[in-house]
């Protein structure tokens, strides 16, 4: 059975910092392409970040480049998120995506940003 389990959301005052994490199971993790997106209320869902399965290869949006930062464990069949200097503009549901040959999707994670 196919798996993304995100978790590290919550409330976080601006200027702060969370960490997201996916736990992948249930494909060959390392071969599939992962990123993050946000989806904010009323709004379409947008891209944050992306690793190639390898690693070797990053991009980012332009609204989170040099506070977010994506990295992955394919040992450990994990993706996170670091994300710094929170702003009330990055409160959103946040999503693992896997692909590859399949895509596959999380189930979300909240983050709000408020003081």
């Amino acid at each position: 059975q196919v798996r993304l389990v995100e978790s590290g959301g919550g409330l976080v005052q601006p200027g702060g910092s969370l960490r997201l994490s996916c736990v992948a199971s249930g494909f060959t993790f390392s071969i599939f392409t992962m990123t993050w997106y946000r989806q904010a209320p009323g709004k379409g869902r947008e891209m944050v970040a992306t690793m190639s399965s390898t690693g070797g290869i990053t991009n980012y949006a332009d609204s989170v480049k040099g506070r977010f930062t994506i990295s992955r464990d394919n040992a450990k069949n994990t993706v996170n998120l670091q994300m710094n200097s929170l702003e009330p503009e990055d409160t959103a549901v946040y999503y693992c995506n896997a692909r590859g040959p399949f895509e596959f999707w999380g189930q979300g994670t909240q983050v709000t940003v408020s003081s």
